[in-house]
């Protein structure tokens, strides 16, 4: 007979099955965005996850993606890494995102 498995692998297990932590982190994510970038980028973006160390983030139109890409990046991004260091951002990437440019906040 086995040892009894102790209670917190089993409840962390269920957790990454279920994606409970995924979600939360998710909308932790959605909150320091938010944060970092202010109204008019969030409001016009959304994020799409973080893999890896990269934040990826949905811009709803071309020339905000060109904006954030080539003259934001690096300023949210060390913003990012300064008040959020627990999050382990390393890297940004913004997509267009069509179905953004109808979402309402």
């Amino acid at each position: 007979m086995s040892d009894p498995t102790p209670l917190s692998s089993v409840l962390s297990e269920l957790i990454a099955k279920k994606g409970i932590a995924r979600v939360q982190g998710n909308a932790q994510l959605v909150g320091i965005w938010k944060s970092v970038a202010g109204e008019r980028i969030s409001s016009r973006t959304k994020v799409l996850g973080l893999k890896r160390g990269m934040l990826e983030v949905g811009v709803d139109n071309s020339a905000l993606l060109n904006e954030l890409a080539s003259f934001q990046k690096t300023a949210l991004l060390y913003k990012l890494q300064k008040e959020h260091p627990e999050q382990k951002i390393s890297d940004l990437r913004f997509k267009l995102r069509s179905d953004l440019s109808s979402k309402t906040n």
